[in-house]
């Protein structure tokens, strides 16, 4: 213990030693420099440090935008198939649902929603039923006789 004791005993001596010793040994010339050193220092790291968090807030929108792209890339249009489902047509704001999933909607919100979705079901139907058409003028083609 006593060893400890006077090996920080020798370090504190030495330190206050040459620190005292380096500032009184010091030229003006040496003084100009610790000081310009010391006072563009203080100038420039807040300068610095926002350059850093522009620089470590551009890597994390990175990694979350490549995050957010891996995540919907395991969503294929084959798994959302059959799943969309029309909300019913109840817009009686007194009958209270203890399974709300989604936030609470106004009456012209979900009248919007529930209308979108429609048309965007009847245009796909339409566009089946187009394919379907075609498919069908092609085989009708077939037996057609050309001359």
């Amino acid at each position: 213990m006593d060893n400890i004791a006077g090996l920080a005993s020798t370090i504190g001596n030495r330190f206050a030693t040459n620190l005292r010793g380096s500032f009184t040994n010091m030229t003006l010339e040496q003084g100009i420099r610790l000081v310009i050193i010391a006072g563009a220092y203080m100038l420039l790291r807040p300068y610095l440090v926002k350059l850093g968090m522009r620089a470590q807030m551009q890597s994390h929108e990175e990694e979350e935008a490549r995050a957010e792209a891996e995540h919907k890339a395991k969503i294929s249009a084959n798994e959302l198939r059959g799943k969309v489902s029309i909300p019913d047509d109840t817009d009686d704001e007194d009958e209270a649902t203890a399974e709300a999933s989604g936030p609470d909607w106004g009456k012209k919100a979900r009248r919007r929603q529930r209308d979108m979705i429609k048309k965007l079901l009847e245009a796909e139907e339409q566009r089946l039923r187009e394919n379907q058409e075609e498919l069908e003028d092609k085989d009708i083609e077939e037996f057609l006789v050309k001359e």
